[in-house]
């Protein structure tokens, strides 16, 4: 949605890692060029830890662009808490391998016949491992173990590894790992966007897509937004997403620091809903929203909640008309047969109830605009959806 309204030629923000919005901090450039000497070695490991979201998937993704598949053949692997046995076969089905059964030994020919043929064929080959603290201690050492297949005195495996800060940790001090930690022949972790990095990263990212300057960037708010996210790329690009489609709901020409806190203040209240079961979630007011945010929330359901605030706000605007048109007759009743003292009164609670009802309306104006802004999430983030 918003990407039409602003006149963008794609969604800048999205969280899916896409190439061609690499954007090179300081860490990740340091990064591809341990990449770049590690691949030049042809053999044992290569290690890129950072924390959730610091761009890890994305670093891999412009990797893959800069590669020659004519000359590297690459198997990827996303890892769950898979134990060796596990881990053969996921590595061979990643190569395209088919094992029958779920014989270990028959994995590990299978493999061991593909990395030959290739390497004969005058192509290397590279395992990128993603997630590596889910792996169990054995999996990591039978990881260590398929490096050892050779052609000769040719190594036939080249892995990366790519994980979050604790298997950092444990690579570092677990003494189990010792003799794949001889195997690493280079390593880095990727640091978050400082405070500049981040401005340079929102402005590269929207540049991308035909931003020029609609709409604007408010005062303070590049420097707010990195101390709202710690420069965490995934951080930034999820913020960034609410609160330009924020600011096409409401039409607006500049993104400023109060719809920042806004934003921020409704991705907060839906991380705490998300705490709670779904059972509950349907009793709370303000929970079917993040329903929608889950992916789970029937279109019959978002249909009742739209209709529901509709009609709660239909009968709050007449409620106002009806105390409006009561204090107009009230006073000018008060004229013939109310006190002045009298007439101050009633006007008083005149004004504070319709003062309370306009706060009401203020308040499901919000809700609704939060369901909004749920609902057009859930339809973006899964083309499938685009019908709807």
């Amino acid at each position: 949605m918003y990407d039409q309204y602003y006149g963008f030629s794609s969604r800048p923000f999205q969280l899916t890692p896409d190439p061609q919005f690499y954007f090179e901090s300081v860490s990740h450039k340091k990064a591809m060029s341990y990449l770049g000497y590690g691949l030049s070695q042809g053999e044992g490991f290569i290690v890129i830890t950072g924390e959730v979201g610091a761009g890890k998937s994305t670093l891999v993704a412009h990797l893959m662009e800069r590669i020659d598949p004519a000359a590297l053949t690459v198997a990827q692997v996303v890892t769950s808490a898979l134990d060796d046995d596990e881990l053969v076969h996921v590595v061979a089905q990643a190569f395209g391998l088919a094992v029958e059964g779920h014989d270990k030994a028959g994995a590990l020919g299978a493999i061991e016949r593909f990395l030959q043929d290739e390497a004969r064929a005058g192509r290397r080959c590279l395992l990128v491992v993603d997630e590596c603290q889910n792996l169990d201690l054995t999996a990591l050492e039978e990881l260590r173990m398929l490096s050892n297949f050779q052609l000769g005195s040719h190594p036939l495996l080249q892995s990366l590894l790519l994980g979050q800060p604790e298997f950092r940790r444990t690579l570092a001090h677990h003494p189990g790992l010792e003799q794949l930690r001889q195997r690493i022949i280079a390593s880095h972790h990727l640091e978050a966007l400082d405070e500049n990095e981040v401005e340079d990263y929102v402005r590269h990212r929207l540049g991308h897509v035909g931003w020029s300057g609609h709409p604007a960037l408010g005062e303070g708010l590049l420097e707010a937004l990195y101390r709202q996210t710690d420069g965490i790329p995934r951080r930034v690009n999820q913020v960034m997403n609410r609160l330009l489609l924020l600011g096409a709901i409401e039409e607006r020409g500049e993104l400023t620091q109060t719809m920042l806190g806004e934003v921020v203040t409704e991705m907060s209240a839906d991380q705490t809903r998300g705490t709670h079961r779904r059972g509950d979630l349907r009793e709370a007011p303000a929970a079917s929203p993040n329903a929608l945010a889950e992916g789970s929330l029937p279109a019959a359901e978002v249909a009742a909640l739209l209709a529901g605030r509709d009609a709660r706000t239909a009968g709050l605007e007449a409620a106002i008309s009806e105390l409006q048109a009561a204090g107009i007759g009230q006073r000018a009743e008060g004229d013939e047969a109310l006190s002045p003292e009298d007439a101050r009164l009633a006007e008083a609670r005149f004004a504070a109830e319709l003062e309370r009802i306009e706060a009401r309306l203020e308040q499901q104006e919000q809700s609704f605009r939060h369901v909004l802004a749920m609902l057009i999430e859930w339809l973006e983030e899964d083309p499938s959806r685009e019908a709807a």
